[in-house]
């Protein structure tokens, strides 16, 4: 293997632990709130995180565990997220990725 190839490789498997790690921090925050597995993306701007929808998830799920510190209406954190990301249901597909109002 090529001096090239391994650095490559080896900043992929560096990128791909560190997203593991990420996800496995919010997961862990999540299943506190309740929901079980959303796996952290990336965070966003403007108090926004990205966060991939898993199987058995639903937008009012998220929401709940979303709504901690000051938020007192889930719809509103709802709307939020169905405003943000463009929604047009609140129907979700495992695998989707929405931006989240962060903690």
């Amino acid at each position: 293997m090529s001096k090239n190839r391994y650095k490559k490789l080896a900043r992929t498997f560096v990128g791909a632990s560190l997203l593991i790690v990420i996800g496995a921090g919010f997961s862990a925050s999540l299943s506190d709130q309740g929901v079980a597995s959303s796996e952290v993306v990336k965070t966003g701007t403007a108090g926004y995180m990205q966060v991939v929808v898993t199987s058995g998830e639903t937008i009012w799920s998220i929401a709940s565990a979303l709504n901690t510190g000051g938020r007192s209406d889930l719809s509103s954190v709802v709307d939020q997220i169905v405003s943000t990301n463009g929604l047009a249901s609140t129907d979700l597909e495992p695998g989707t990725k929405l931006w989240v109002p962060a903690k």
